[in-house]
Protein backbone atom coordinates (compact mmCIF):
# COMPACT_ATOMS: atom_id res chain seq x y z
CA UNK A 1 0.00 0.00 0.00
CA UNK A 2 1.15 3.43 -1.02
CA UNK A 3 1.71 6.24 1.73
CA UNK A 4 -1.20 8.09 0.33
CA UNK A 5 -3.56 5.31 0.67
CA UNK A 6 -1.91 4.39 4.33
CA UNK A 7 -2.81 7.61 5.47
CA UNK A 8 -6.35 8.26 3.89
CA UNK A 9 -6.97 4.50 5.53
CA UNK A 10 -5.14 6.06 8.99
CA UNK A 11 -7.36 8.97 8.79
CA UNK A 12 -10.47 7.18 8.43
CA UNK A 13 -10.10 5.25 10.81
CA UNK A 14 -9.43 8.01 13.44
CA UNK A 15 -12.49 9.70 12.11
CA UNK A 16 -14.95 6.63 12.92
CA UNK A 17 -12.93 6.61 16.43
CA UNK A 18 -13.90 9.85 17.21
CA UNK A 19 -17.73 9.63 15.41
CA UNK A 20 -18.16 6.43 17.83
CA UNK A 21 -16.35 8.50 20.59
CA UNK A 22 -14.28 5.50 21.77
CA UNK A 23 -11.23 7.97 22.82
CA UNK A 24 -9.99 4.50 24.40
CA UNK A 25 -9.02 2.64 21.08
CA UNK A 26 -8.32 6.29 19.31
CA UNK A 27 -5.69 6.99 21.91
CA UNK A 28 -4.56 3.55 21.79
CA UNK A 29 -4.02 3.92 18.15
CA UNK A 30 -2.47 7.33 17.73
CA UNK A 31 0.24 6.64 20.24
CA UNK A 32 1.14 3.11 18.78
CA UNK A 33 1.34 4.63 15.23
CA UNK A 34 4.62 6.12 13.31
CA UNK A 35 4.84 9.66 14.44
CA UNK A 36 4.96 10.77 10.75
CA UNK A 37 1.85 9.23 9.94
CA UNK A 38 0.34 10.72 12.74
CA UNK A 39 1.47 14.53 11.41
CA UNK A 40 0.34 13.53 8.06
CA UNK A 41 -3.09 12.60 9.42
CA UNK A 42 -3.44 15.56 11.46
CA UNK A 43 -2.99 17.53 8.44
CA UNK A 44 -6.10 16.37 7.15
CA UNK A 45 -7.97 16.93 10.10
CA UNK A 46 -10.88 19.83 10.98
CA UNK A 47 -9.49 22.22 13.43
CA UNK A 48 -12.29 20.10 15.84
CA UNK A 49 -10.99 16.68 15.05
CA UNK A 50 -7.62 17.95 15.39
CA UNK A 51 -8.13 19.50 18.89
CA UNK A 52 -9.92 16.38 19.84
CA UNK A 53 -6.90 14.41 18.40
CA UNK A 54 -4.22 16.06 19.98
CA UNK A 55 -5.53 15.88 23.10
CA UNK A 56 -5.03 12.45 23.35
CA UNK A 57 -1.33 11.66 22.30
CA UNK A 58 1.35 11.33 24.74
CA UNK A 59 3.52 14.04 25.77
CA UNK A 60 6.77 13.34 23.31
CA UNK A 61 4.53 12.70 20.21
CA UNK A 62 2.44 16.13 20.97
CA UNK A 63 5.52 17.83 20.92
CA UNK A 64 6.91 16.33 17.83
CA UNK A 65 3.51 17.15 15.58
CA UNK A 66 2.93 20.33 17.12
CA UNK A 67 6.14 21.71 16.33
CA UNK A 68 5.80 20.90 12.72
CA UNK A 69 2.00 21.80 12.16
CA UNK A 70 1.93 25.36 10.40
CA UNK A 71 1.71 28.50 12.30
CA UNK A 72 -2.47 28.43 11.59
CA UNK A 73 -2.69 24.82 13.14
CA UNK A 74 -0.64 25.66 15.86
CA UNK A 75 -2.28 28.63 16.81
CA UNK A 76 -5.54 27.44 16.58
CA UNK A 77 -5.14 24.19 18.71
CA UNK A 78 -3.10 26.63 21.58
CA UNK A 79 -7.06 28.70 21.82
CA UNK A 80 -8.43 25.31 22.30
CA UNK A 81 -6.64 24.53 25.25
CA UNK A 82 -7.08 24.94 28.65
CA UNK A 83 -4.35 27.73 29.66
CA UNK A 84 -2.01 25.39 31.87
CA UNK A 85 -2.19 22.62 28.70
CA UNK A 86 -0.81 26.06 26.86
CA UNK A 87 2.22 26.47 28.78
CA UNK A 88 3.26 22.82 29.29
CA UNK A 89 3.18 22.92 25.32
CA UNK A 90 4.54 26.11 24.99
CA UNK A 91 7.14 25.70 27.89
CA UNK A 92 8.96 22.56 25.72
CA UNK A 93 9.22 24.66 22.02
CA UNK A 94 12.52 25.90 21.12
CA UNK A 95 12.93 29.11 21.43
CA UNK A 96 12.97 29.89 17.99
CA UNK A 97 9.69 27.97 17.06
CA UNK A 98 8.19 29.76 20.31
CA UNK A 99 8.59 33.13 19.36
CA UNK A 100 7.32 32.45 15.72
CA UNK A 101 4.12 31.37 17.11
CA UNK A 102 4.28 34.17 19.95
CA UNK A 103 4.48 36.45 16.52
CA UNK A 104 0.47 35.06 15.49
CA UNK A 105 -1.01 35.49 19.23
CA UNK A 106 -2.18 38.35 21.00
CA UNK A 107 -0.24 40.63 22.86
CA UNK A 108 -2.08 39.94 26.16
CA UNK A 109 -1.92 35.98 25.73
CA UNK A 110 2.02 36.27 25.34
CA UNK A 111 2.42 38.45 28.13
CA UNK A 112 0.64 35.51 29.83
CA UNK A 113 2.87 32.91 28.61
CA UNK A 114 6.13 35.09 29.08
CA UNK A 115 5.04 35.17 32.44
CA UNK A 116 4.71 31.48 33.12
CA UNK A 117 8.04 30.21 31.54
CA UNK A 118 10.80 29.49 33.32
CA UNK A 119 13.36 32.17 34.04
CA UNK A 120 15.96 30.29 31.50
CA UNK A 121 13.30 30.08 28.58
CA UNK A 122 11.94 33.45 29.45
CA UNK A 123 15.65 34.88 28.84
CA UNK A 124 15.79 33.17 25.84
CA UNK A 125 12.68 33.87 24.63
CA UNK A 126 12.86 37.85 25.26
CA UNK A 127 16.33 37.83 23.80
CA UNK A 128 14.88 36.95 20.59
CA UNK A 129 11.71 39.08 20.50
CA UNK A 130 13.70 42.17 20.93
CA UNK A 131 15.07 42.20 17.52
CA UNK A 132 13.33 43.41 14.66
CA UNK A 133 10.67 41.13 12.98
CA UNK A 134 11.95 39.30 9.81
CA UNK A 135 16.02 39.51 10.62
CA UNK A 136 17.96 36.82 11.66
CA UNK A 137 18.15 37.88 15.37
CA UNK A 138 14.00 37.46 15.48
CA UNK A 139 14.37 33.73 14.05
CA UNK A 140 17.33 32.09 15.39
CA UNK A 141 18.04 29.99 17.79
CA UNK A 142 20.20 30.64 20.96
CA UNK A 143 20.67 26.91 21.50
CA UNK A 144 24.05 25.86 20.04
CA UNK A 145 26.84 24.53 21.90
CA UNK A 146 30.32 26.45 21.92
CA UNK A 147 33.86 25.89 23.31
CA UNK A 148 37.25 27.49 23.83
CA UNK A 149 40.15 26.89 21.41
CA UNK A 150 42.01 26.15 24.36
CA UNK A 151 40.10 22.66 25.31
CA UNK A 152 41.23 19.18 24.06
CA UNK A 153 38.97 17.29 21.40
CA UNK A 154 38.22 15.27 24.54
CA UNK A 155 36.83 17.79 26.38
CA UNK A 156 35.03 19.41 23.95
CA UNK A 157 33.50 16.09 23.28
CA UNK A 158 32.38 15.86 26.94
CA UNK A 159 31.23 19.37 26.47
CA UNK A 160 29.06 18.27 23.44
CA UNK A 161 27.57 14.63 25.10
CA UNK A 162 26.55 16.48 27.86
CA UNK A 163 23.79 19.67 25.76
CA UNK A 164 23.38 17.10 23.35
CA UNK A 165 19.67 16.74 24.61
CA UNK A 166 19.20 20.63 25.35
CA UNK A 167 20.73 22.38 22.47
CA UNK A 168 18.91 21.74 19.01
CA UNK A 169 21.87 22.39 16.78
CA UNK A 170 24.77 20.48 17.84
CA UNK A 171 26.54 19.11 14.29
CA UNK A 172 28.31 21.84 14.61
CA UNK A 173 30.07 23.06 17.60
CA UNK A 174 31.21 27.01 17.35
CA UNK A 175 34.65 27.68 18.72
CA UNK A 176 34.47 31.28 20.90
CA UNK A 177 36.71 33.30 23.26
CA UNK A 178 35.95 34.31 26.68
CA UNK A 179 33.82 37.22 25.44
CA UNK A 180 31.84 34.68 22.91
CA UNK A 181 33.85 36.30 19.83
CA UNK A 182 33.45 33.64 17.30
CA UNK A 183 36.80 32.44 16.36
CA UNK A 184 36.22 29.31 14.47
CA UNK A 185 33.43 26.30 13.38
CA UNK A 186 34.32 22.44 13.73
CA UNK A 187 31.81 20.02 12.04
CA UNK A 188 30.46 17.20 14.81
CA UNK A 189 32.26 14.49 12.76
CA UNK A 190 35.37 15.99 12.57
CA UNK A 191 35.46 16.67 16.33
CA UNK A 192 34.74 12.73 16.41
CA UNK A 193 37.55 11.49 14.04
CA UNK A 194 40.30 14.07 15.61
CA UNK A 195 43.06 12.89 18.19
CA UNK A 196 41.31 12.98 21.69
CA UNK A 197 44.60 14.68 23.00
CA UNK A 198 44.88 17.56 20.20
CA UNK A 199 43.68 21.39 21.03
CA UNK A 200 40.14 22.50 19.35
CA UNK A 201 42.35 25.56 18.29
CA UNK A 202 44.35 23.33 16.07
CA UNK A 203 41.10 21.60 14.48
CA UNK A 204 38.73 24.03 14.21
CA UNK A 205 37.98 25.87 10.47
CA UNK A 206 38.10 29.07 9.43
CA UNK A 207 34.09 30.72 9.87
CA UNK A 208 33.91 31.12 5.86
CA UNK A 209 29.73 32.41 6.27
CA UNK A 210 28.39 34.46 9.09
CA UNK A 211 25.49 36.63 9.20
CA UNK A 212 24.53 39.55 11.94
CA UNK A 213 21.56 40.25 13.84
CA UNK A 214 19.81 42.11 11.80
CA UNK A 215 20.72 40.63 7.99
CA UNK A 216 17.09 40.10 6.39
CA UNK A 217 15.25 36.64 6.88
CA UNK A 218 15.10 35.92 3.10
CA UNK A 219 18.79 36.91 2.99
CA UNK A 220 19.89 34.39 5.44
CA UNK A 221 17.56 31.79 4.00
CA UNK A 222 19.11 32.30 0.58
CA UNK A 223 22.90 32.07 2.38
CA UNK A 224 21.79 28.96 3.92
CA UNK A 225 20.39 27.45 0.61
CA UNK A 226 23.43 28.15 -1.20
CA UNK A 227 26.14 26.85 1.27
CA UNK A 228 23.72 23.88 1.54
CA UNK A 229 24.50 24.11 5.67
CA UNK A 230 22.40 22.71 8.50
CA UNK A 231 22.79 26.12 10.14
CA UNK A 232 24.65 29.53 10.09
CA UNK A 233 25.95 31.55 12.87
CA UNK A 234 24.48 35.05 13.67
CA UNK A 235 26.70 37.28 15.33
CA UNK A 236 25.95 40.86 17.08
CA UNK A 237 27.88 44.25 16.03
CA UNK A 238 30.83 43.15 18.06
CA UNK A 239 30.88 40.26 16.03
CA UNK A 240 29.84 38.00 19.48
CA UNK A 241 27.94 34.63 18.60
CA UNK A 242 24.48 35.12 19.71
CA UNK A 243 22.91 32.01 18.22
CA UNK A 244 22.57 30.45 15.18
CA UNK A 245 19.76 29.96 11.90
CA UNK A 246 18.91 26.40 10.94
CA UNK A 247 18.10 24.87 7.92
CA UNK A 248 14.87 23.82 8.96
CA UNK A 249 13.87 27.72 9.63
CA UNK A 250 15.56 28.45 5.97
CA UNK A 251 12.59 26.13 4.24
CA UNK A 252 10.34 27.60 6.21
CA UNK A 253 11.13 31.30 5.22
CA UNK A 254 11.56 30.82 1.47
CA UNK A 255 7.68 29.31 1.44
CA UNK A 256 6.43 32.31 3.64
CA UNK A 257 8.53 34.59 1.10
CA UNK A 258 7.60 33.06 -1.94
CA UNK A 259 3.84 33.37 -0.70
CA UNK A 260 4.06 36.87 -0.18
CA UNK A 261 5.50 37.65 -3.19
CA UNK A 262 2.82 35.77 -5.21
CA UNK A 263 0.62 37.85 -3.10
CA UNK A 264 1.83 41.13 -3.90
CA UNK A 265 2.26 40.73 -7.66
CA UNK A 266 -1.19 40.17 -7.30
CA UNK A 267 -2.10 43.32 -4.89
CA UNK A 268 -3.24 41.27 -1.95
CA UNK A 269 -1.90 43.19 1.30
CA UNK A 270 -1.16 40.62 3.04
CA UNK A 271 -1.33 36.48 3.52
CA UNK A 272 -4.95 36.93 5.67
CA UNK A 273 -6.53 37.95 2.55
CA UNK A 274 -5.72 35.39 0.71
CA UNK A 275 -6.50 33.08 3.40
CA UNK A 276 -9.85 35.21 3.26
CA UNK A 277 -10.11 34.69 -0.74
CA UNK A 278 -9.37 30.53 0.01
CA UNK A 279 -11.95 30.32 2.94
CA UNK A 280 -14.71 31.62 0.70
CA UNK A 281 -14.20 29.06 -1.75
CA UNK A 282 -14.22 26.44 0.36
CA UNK A 283 -16.36 27.52 3.83
CA UNK A 284 -18.05 30.54 2.17
CA UNK A 285 -22.07 30.70 1.50
CA UNK A 286 -23.69 30.25 -1.92
CA UNK A 287 -23.71 33.34 -2.89
CA UNK A 288 -20.49 34.39 -2.00
CA UNK A 289 -18.90 31.31 -4.07
CA UNK A 290 -21.19 32.25 -6.59
CA UNK A 291 -19.74 35.76 -7.36
CA UNK A 292 -16.27 34.84 -7.42
CA UNK A 293 -16.56 31.46 -9.80
CA UNK A 294 -19.88 32.33 -11.79
CA UNK A 295 -18.45 35.55 -13.45
CA UNK A 296 -15.36 33.19 -15.26
CA UNK A 297 -18.23 30.75 -16.46
CA UNK A 298 -20.56 33.20 -17.84
CA UNK A 299 -17.81 34.29 -19.34
CA UNK A 300 -16.31 30.88 -21.02
CA UNK A 301 -20.12 30.01 -21.87
CA UNK A 302 -20.21 33.08 -24.13
CA UNK A 303 -16.73 31.99 -25.72
CA UNK A 304 -17.74 28.51 -25.88
CA UNK A 305 -21.13 29.53 -28.09
CA UNK A 306 -18.57 31.32 -30.60
CA UNK A 307 -16.71 27.97 -30.34
CA UNK A 308 -20.68 26.66 -31.80
CA UNK A 309 -20.57 29.19 -34.41
CA UNK A 310 -17.37 28.50 -35.90
CA UNK A 311 -18.09 24.65 -36.43
CA UNK A 312 -21.80 25.68 -37.52
CA UNK A 313 -19.77 28.04 -39.98
CA UNK A 314 -17.88 24.75 -41.76
CA UNK A 315 -21.08 22.90 -41.67
CA UNK A 316 -20.78 22.51 -45.64
CA UNK A 317 -17.06 21.25 -44.99
CA UNK A 318 -17.58 18.63 -42.66
CA UNK A 319 -20.72 17.18 -44.66
CA UNK A 320 -18.19 17.02 -47.65
CA UNK A 321 -15.20 15.43 -45.90
CA UNK A 322 -16.91 13.42 -42.93
CA UNK A 323 -13.27 12.29 -41.87
CA UNK A 324 -12.84 15.70 -40.97
CA UNK A 325 -14.93 15.59 -38.18
CA UNK A 326 -12.29 12.52 -36.75
CA UNK A 327 -9.80 14.73 -35.53
CA UNK A 328 -11.40 17.60 -34.10
CA UNK A 329 -12.34 15.92 -30.77
CA UNK A 330 -8.08 14.89 -30.92
CA UNK A 331 -6.61 18.30 -31.56
CA UNK A 332 -8.57 20.18 -29.35
CA UNK A 333 -7.42 17.51 -26.55
CA UNK A 334 -4.14 17.39 -26.78
CA UNK A 335 -4.12 21.58 -26.89
CA UNK A 336 -6.23 21.29 -23.65
CA UNK A 337 -3.57 18.48 -21.89
CA UNK A 338 -0.60 20.79 -22.63
CA UNK A 339 -2.38 23.74 -21.55
CA UNK A 340 -3.24 22.15 -18.59
CA UNK A 341 0.45 21.08 -18.14
CA UNK A 342 1.70 25.18 -18.52
CA UNK A 343 -0.96 26.70 -16.33
CA UNK A 344 0.29 23.98 -13.51
CA UNK A 345 3.98 24.62 -14.63
CA UNK A 346 3.57 28.32 -14.31
CA UNK A 347 1.35 28.24 -10.70
CA UNK A 348 4.23 26.00 -9.23
CA UNK A 349 7.26 28.03 -10.28
CA UNK A 350 5.25 31.12 -8.96
CA UNK A 351 4.49 29.34 -5.78
CA UNK A 352 8.34 28.29 -5.26
CA UNK A 353 10.28 32.06 -6.95
CA UNK A 354 11.19 30.15 -9.90
CA UNK A 355 9.23 32.89 -11.89
CA UNK A 356 9.00 36.37 -10.98
CA UNK A 357 6.31 38.40 -12.54
CA UNK A 358 8.40 41.12 -13.63
CA UNK A 359 10.94 39.30 -15.34
CA UNK A 360 7.97 36.99 -16.81
CA UNK A 361 9.08 36.96 -20.95
CA UNK A 362 12.00 34.57 -20.33
CA UNK A 363 10.06 31.65 -18.92
CA UNK A 364 6.80 32.73 -20.99
CA UNK A 365 9.05 32.35 -24.42
CA UNK A 366 10.82 29.19 -22.57
CA UNK A 367 7.57 27.54 -22.50
CA UNK A 368 5.85 28.59 -26.07
CA UNK A 369 9.59 27.07 -27.12
CA UNK A 370 8.52 23.80 -25.22
CA UNK A 371 5.23 23.68 -26.77
CA UNK A 372 6.37 24.48 -30.52
CA UNK A 373 9.05 21.29 -29.61
CA UNK A 374 5.99 18.85 -28.20
CA UNK A 375 3.42 20.51 -31.02
CA UNK A 376 6.18 19.47 -33.91
CA UNK A 377 6.74 15.92 -32.54
CA UNK A 378 3.04 15.13 -31.83
CA UNK A 379 1.87 16.97 -35.07
CA UNK A 380 3.70 14.98 -37.07
CA UNK A 381 3.09 11.26 -35.41
CA UNK A 382 -0.95 12.62 -35.88
CA UNK A 383 -0.54 13.90 -39.71
CA UNK A 384 0.91 10.85 -40.07
CA UNK A 385 -1.72 8.61 -38.79
CA UNK A 386 -4.42 11.28 -40.67
CA UNK A 387 -2.73 10.05 -43.82
CA UNK A 388 -2.01 6.26 -43.53
CA UNK A 389 -5.39 6.09 -41.93
CA UNK A 390 -8.17 8.00 -44.34
CA UNK A 391 -5.42 8.16 -47.51
CA UNK A 392 -5.63 11.65 -47.98
CA UNK A 393 -2.11 13.30 -47.72
CA UNK A 394 -3.53 16.87 -47.58
CA UNK A 395 -5.65 15.69 -44.69
CA UNK A 396 -2.65 14.43 -42.83
CA UNK A 397 -0.86 17.69 -43.68
CA UNK A 398 -3.80 19.96 -42.49
CA UNK A 399 -4.36 17.73 -39.30
CA UNK A 400 -0.38 17.93 -38.26
CA UNK A 401 0.23 21.73 -38.97
CA UNK A 402 -2.87 21.99 -37.18
CA UNK A 403 -1.91 20.01 -33.91
CA UNK A 404 1.17 21.81 -34.00
CA UNK A 405 -0.03 25.19 -34.09
CA UNK A 406 -3.04 24.47 -31.64
CA UNK A 407 -0.42 23.04 -29.08
CA UNK A 408 1.97 25.96 -29.40
CA UNK A 409 -0.74 28.32 -28.77
CA UNK A 410 -2.51 26.56 -25.70
CA UNK A 411 1.39 26.05 -24.12
CA UNK A 412 1.34 29.90 -24.70
CA UNK A 413 -2.04 30.32 -23.35
CA UNK A 414 -1.14 27.91 -20.25
CA UNK A 415 1.38 31.25 -19.00
CA UNK A 416 -0.04 33.86 -20.28
CA UNK A 417 -3.54 33.82 -18.96
CA UNK A 418 -2.81 33.12 -15.27
CA UNK A 419 -0.29 36.15 -16.03
CA UNK A 420 -3.06 38.46 -17.11
CA UNK A 421 -5.15 37.63 -14.22
CA UNK A 422 -2.43 37.90 -11.22
CA UNK A 423 -1.92 41.59 -13.45
CA UNK A 424 -5.33 42.23 -13.19
CA UNK A 425 -5.45 41.03 -9.45
CA UNK A 426 -8.22 38.90 -10.56
CA UNK A 427 -8.39 35.08 -8.75
CA UNK A 428 -6.57 33.11 -10.92
CA UNK A 429 -7.38 29.76 -8.67
CA UNK A 430 -11.54 30.24 -9.40
CA UNK A 431 -10.57 31.34 -13.35
CA UNK A 432 -7.40 30.80 -14.94
CA UNK A 433 -8.62 26.71 -15.91
CA UNK A 434 -12.07 27.88 -17.07
CA UNK A 435 -10.67 30.65 -19.34
CA UNK A 436 -7.81 28.88 -20.81
CA UNK A 437 -10.06 25.22 -21.53
CA UNK A 438 -12.46 27.77 -23.49
CA UNK A 439 -10.17 30.09 -25.44
CA UNK A 440 -7.52 26.87 -26.29
CA UNK A 441 -11.19 25.38 -27.80
CA UNK A 442 -11.74 28.42 -29.64
CA UNK A 443 -8.64 28.13 -30.93
CA UNK A 444 -7.80 25.37 -31.93
CA UNK A 445 -11.48 24.76 -33.63
CA UNK A 446 -10.04 27.91 -35.97
CA UNK A 447 -6.94 26.85 -36.59
CA UNK A 448 -7.90 23.57 -38.01
CA UNK A 449 -10.56 24.52 -39.91
CA UNK A 450 -8.35 27.17 -41.54
CA UNK A 451 -5.78 24.58 -42.15
CA UNK A 452 -8.51 22.55 -43.77
CA UNK A 453 -9.51 25.40 -46.14
CA UNK A 454 -6.04 26.03 -46.93
CA UNK A 455 -4.99 22.27 -48.12
CA UNK A 456 -8.29 20.90 -48.97
CA UNK A 457 -10.22 23.83 -49.94
CA UNK A 458 -10.38 22.48 -53.43
CA UNK A 459 -12.11 19.32 -52.52
CA UNK A 460 -14.70 20.79 -50.59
Amino acid sequence: MNTENRIADFTKTVLDYIKSKDMKSLKLLLNSSNEVDVLEMMEDLSYENQAITYRLLSKDLALFVFERLDTGDQHRLIRSFTEDAAIEIIEELDPDERVRLFDEMPAAFVKRMLAALSPEEREMTNLLMGFKVRTAGHIMTPEYVRVSRNLSVAEALEKTKIHVREKEMIYTIYVTDDARKLEGVIPLRDLWIAEPSAKVGDVMQEVTAQVSTDTDQEEVARLLQLLDWLAIPVVDNENRLVGVVTIDDAIDILEEEATEDILDSAGFADADSEADRSEVLINGSLWKIWKVRLPFLLATMGLGMISGLVIDGFEETLEAMIGVAIFIPLIMGMGGNIGTQSSTVFARGLVLGHIQIKNFATPFLKEVGIGLSIGLLVGVISGLVATFWLGIPMLGLAVGLAMTVTMTTAAMLGFLVPYVLVRLKADQAAGSAPIITTLKDLVALLIYFGCISLFLGNLM
